[in-house]
């Protein structure tokens, strides 16, 4: 068990440290700082030795330079038990080190700022405290390494407790200060990867740096254990939320689908999302109006869903919401008077998103491994569409395929949205056929009356293997269909659609989302 009779600290976040230094004082503990560190604990009458002092050296680059000595590394490094090791810090006067509390500049909150430059970036990468907590690490059965000050009274409970610091402790600060260098690291690398100046979207080496936000009860089922991280350097999409019960891991993938979908639409619009799919999608002058639209494309599968606004909500549209069942609810802002109304859901997770937060690149495991891919950003509009049939779009045809195709862009493939001008009629999505796609999203539409005077037009996030799906279309009531095209049966299927009158357009885009 590490015996503390020396201790190195040097901080960048000051939380707690003058308390931990007292209390190593009052232990006779004899303290080496620097720089603020150094100040904060000499201006509270914790007796200090600067660093510069005991090593000889003083600081030098503006504080570059000041830990990164032989008298630092070789007291921290030294293997107590080894006699060659003790007898050459005596013949080289270096006393041991026996406990490091170091935490390191602020390199990730810099990097969030978005006007921060390049060269304010490099500024916050710190050298002398890494190396500090790997040498401090490495030798865990004679030093204890502290990266983060809520340890702190960990550490202050056992010395009163055992006159040192147990074993076990000591391997898991070692773990924790081992893991905060990478995730450093790996932050920086991440940063430096993206910048212009020989950007690398896919580097030789990808790191992925996050932190833990929270453990989540379990994950997808209760045997199944779960927890949410945050990617370093990256501002979250959503915050705690402001009511409600504790996010589970499927809220998490439903509110991330869902405030990708809503923030296709620079209009009102609210998306409701259930199991990761977009279930009904509206727009409408007000956020009022598109709710509505959006809960009455399909009430039955919206039960139990999330829903994304993309303007403030305000008492009207709060109102709307609690007469359902919605797990979560998610806006850029949240009145006053809304947040008294969906106050009367206790269950119900009220949550804050950025809408304006950049795409990030998408992430998931697989075959042992991560597949990384760009953000699917791609935002085609009406007028770079090709049309391929005799009869052109109408207007009313051109709005309606166009919120279909921005639907479809966040449903499951294969995915076949039908959708009016305002808001979407039934969506089939994740099947293994097209055709069943198309028959699901007619099966849909049919539950529920389409507006007397409503268009039905179509979306497919891929081409039409074959006429089958618009057969299917046709006989649902679709005028008009956008698809990206590319099947070696483009000619078949822009036939049938003229043999049954409907208006196609092609994007020369596809939207696949497994």
């Amino acid at each position: 068990m590490p015996s503390i009779e020396r201790a190195l600290l040097s901080v960048a976040d000051k939380t707690g440290i003058v308390e931990f230094g007292a209390s190593l004082h009052a232990r006779g503990v004899t303290i080496l700082s620097t720089g603020g560190t150094a100040a904060a604990l000499r201006s509270a009458g914790v007796p200090i030795t600067e660093v510069a002092e005991y090593t000889g050296a003083p600081e030098m680059l503006e504080g570059r330079v000041k830990t990164l000595h032989p008298k630092i590394h070789a007291g921290l490094l030294a293997v107590r038990s080894r006699p060659d090791h003790v007898a050459t810090l005596r013949s080289a006067g270096i006393a041991p080190i026996d406990l490091v509390a170091v935490n390191l500049y602020p390199f990730a909150a810099t990097i969030v700022r978005p006007d921060v430059t390049l060269v304010e970036a490099i500024e916050q990468i710190d050298i002398g405290g890494p190396a500090l907590l790997r040498s401090a690490a490495k030798n865990y059965a004679h030093v204890v390494a502290l990266s983060d000050p809520v340890d702190y009274r960990l550490i202050v409970e056992e010395l009163a407790a055992h006159g040192a610091v147990t074993a076990t402790t000591s391997l898991g600060m070692a773990r924790k200060a081992f893991a905060h260098t990478a995730w450093y690291d790996g932050t920086i690398a991440r940063y430096l990867a993206g910048q212009e100046d020989g950007a690398q979207a896919f580097p030789d080496r990808w790191f992925l740096a996050c932190e833990k936000v929270r453990d989540l009860r379990y994950g997808e089922n209760p045997h199944q254990g779960a927890a949410w991280y945050r990617m370093a350097g990256a501002s979250s999409l959503i915050g705690d939320p402001l009511q409600g019960k504790a996010l589970s891991y499927t809220n998490l993938l439903d509110a991330d689908a869902a405030i990708g979908c809503v923030r296709e639409f620079a209009e009102p619009a609210v998306c409701i999302v259930k199991h990761a799919n977009p279930c009904g999608v509206g727009i409408g002058a007000t956020l009022a109006e598109a709710f509505e639209r959006a809960q009455a494309a399909d009430p039955v599968s919206s039960y139990g869903g999330i829903v994304a606004c993309n303007r403030p909500v305000d008492r009207t549209v709060a109102s709307a919401i609690v007469e359902g069942f919605f797990e979560v609810v998610l806006a850029s802002v949240f009145d006053a008077e809304s947040r008294a109304v969906l106050a009367a859901r206790k269950g119900l997770r009220v949550l804050v998103c950025d809408l304006s937060a950049p795409h990030m690149v998408r992430v998931r495991s697989a075959c042992g491994g991560l597949l990384v891919q760009e953000p699917d950003a791609l935002a085609e509009e009406p007028a770079t569409w090709r049309v391929v049939t005799t009869r052109r779009p109408g207007t009313a045809e051109q709005e309606a395929m166009r919120l279909a195709w921005r639907v479809a862009k966040h449903a499951h493939s294969n995915a076949i949205v039908l959708a009016s001008a305002e808001r979407t009629l039934g969506i089939g999505a994740g099947q293994t056929a097209r055709v069943d796609g198309a028959r699901i999203a007619a099966m849909k539409m049919t539950a529920r009356p389409v507006p007397a005077g409503d268009v039905i037009a179509a979306a497919s996030d891929a081409f039409f293997p074959f006429r089958d799906g618009i057969d299917e279309l046709a006989r649902a009531g679709v005028t008009a269909v956008v698809q990206p095209g590319g099947s070696i049966r483009d000619a078949e299927v822009i036939a049938a659609a003229d043999a049954h009158g409907i208006a196609m357009c092609l994007t020369g885009a596809r939207h696949f989302r497994h």
